[in-house]
């Protein structure tokens, strides 16, 4: 076990790109898996489908944009520690999140074949609480990651919480699209 973290590690620091972009892959389909047998029970009902589309997202477009995001936070350079914590935290929490949040929605909806009203009425649901509940998971995560986890695993540690995080998205995705299906069955019925 302690030879895979060190070559997980060594890919962190020769590769980021690759390393974080698979690590998110395999979280997010692991997130949701999670979601659809312990949480939803799915059971033999699976929805293969949906695993793939959370896994393409985490590492096509959640990878590569928190690897270029930790890499941009990392080059700011601020004139003490605390200060580096606090504005790196805040950065993330209140730049990042929120447009991360809504494209996640946005992004899924498009990818279920909703279009972009379908899109537009997953983020008007879902957006408001989610990001509620991420400020609430992630800005402790990140005080800690901050200020006292090395560059290069600061994404480990996301990634780590995020498993339970995608776990809770991709369990709210599905509730969302479920609540859509019954109010599209209900004006169809009309």
């Amino acid at each position: 076990m302690a030879s895979i973290l060190r070559l997980y590690n060594a890919a962190l620091i020769r590769r980021p790109m690759f390393a974080q972009s698979a690590t998110a892959a395999l979280l997010f389909g692991a997130g949701d898996v999670i979601a659809q047998q312990a949480i939803e029970r799915q059971g033999k009902n699976h929805d293969f489908m949906r695993t793939a589309r959370l896994t393409f997202y985490g590492g096509a477009f959640f990878g590569p944009a928190l690897t270029k995001w930790y890499q941009l936070l990392n080059r700011i350079k601020f004139p003490s520690p605390t200060k580096a914590v606090i504005y790196r935290v805040w950065l993330d929490q209140a730049i990042l999140t929120p447009v991360a949040v809504g494209f996640f929605f946005g992004t899924m909806s498009i990818m279920e074949g909703k279009g972009i009203s379908g899109a537009q009425d997953r983020i008007s649901t879902a957006y408001t609480p989610t990001l509620i509940r991420n400020w609430g998971v992630f800005i402790p995560t990140q005080i800690i990651n901050f200020a006292i986890v090395p560059h290069h695993l600061r994404f480990v540690v996301v990634s780590v919480v995020s498993l339970f995080w995608n776990t809770y998205l991709s369990a709210i995705n599905a509730s969302s699209q479920h609540q859509e299906a019954v109010e599209s069955d209900i004006n169809t019925e009309k």
